[in-house]
């Protein structure tokens, strides 16, 4: 029995032998007897110490006696280091709507008077946003689903796109009705197909006095500004489209007289 033991240990001894006297070819960690571990790249038994090599380039070692090493383990590998994550975007500010701005860039875009604009949008919202007519039109300029779909607005409560929206369809009946601003007005309360039943201005009071309000308010505008007097009225309304890409409904490029007689408020059989 004590032979057996005396062989077995023998064995592991010089196996341990072997092992120091090895290079190593991956790395390994030397466990000692006092429960300390050394990774080392590679070892080398120089008489009676294991020189641990802890770099690749042998430049840093360390000699551990030999008769303190208990055995060696092949070395876990590096864990892969979590990658820092990415700090937080800063939120990116939000401007808030500036409706004089929106106003101004659409008017420049279709030639329209930013005064005209505003004026309907007075008229149509109160300067609304979330604003909803009975009959569904929506926000500032109150278009209506069907006229919102074809100008191409997803979300007519989006101002910029709403007024962007209205102020080019204001330029298209414009165009239709040879800058005839009246005409234009009323077709967009009571829709173009009112004005061609018609030949005109529809015999509605609703619409008759909404293409008044707008006209007055835009004429105060101006008479305010002191850039025209009662007797010129709403000529500036609409610009003449020189500069303005030609649309289908272009029909000439004269500029419109509006006067207040054509835009009274004489009552009306309702539609």
């Amino acid at each position: 029995m004590n032979r057996s033991i005396q062989l077995a240990t023998r064995a592991a001894l010089l196996a341990l032998m072997i092992a120091l006297a090895l290079p190593a070819l991956a790395a390994d960690t030397a466990v000692l007897r006092n429960g300390f571990s050394i990774r080392h790249e590679r070892r080398q038994v120089i008489g009676t110490v294991t020189r641990l090599y802890t770099t690749t380039d042998d430049s840093s070692f360390v000699d551990i006696p030999t008769a303190e090493i208990d055995h060696f383990e092949a070395a876990p590998d590096n864990p892969t280091p979590r990658p820092e994550p990415a700090p937080a975007a800063a939120p990116t500010p939000t401007h808030p709507f500036d409706l004089n701005e929106a106003v101004k860039a659409a008017s420049g875009t279709y030639k329209l008077d930013p005064d005209l604009v505003t004026s309907v949008i007075r008229a149509e919202s109160g300067f609304n946003v979330r604003a909803v007519s009975p009959k569904g039109a929506q926000g500032l300029m109150q278009l209506m689903p069907q006229t919102a779909s074809q100008l191409g607005v997803r979300n007519a409560f989006d101002p910029q796109a709403n007024v962007e929206a209205g102020t080019r369809y204001l330029r298209e009946l414009l165009e239709r009705y040879d800058f005839d601003l009246v005409k234009a007005l009323a077709a967009y309360n009571a829709g173009p197909q009112r004005i061609d039943q018609y030949g005109g201005v529809p015999p509605y009071f609703e619409t008759k006095t909404y293409v008044a309000r707008i006209v007055r308010d835009f004429n105060r505008k101006k008479l305010a500004a002191g850039t025209v007097t009662s007797k010129t009225d709403a000529k500036t309304a609409a610009k003449p489209p020189a500069a303005l890409p030609t649309h289908s409904l272009a029909k000439k490029t004269s500029t419109p007289t509006v006067t207040k007689t054509q835009a009274k408020t004489t009552p009306a059989p309702s539609e």
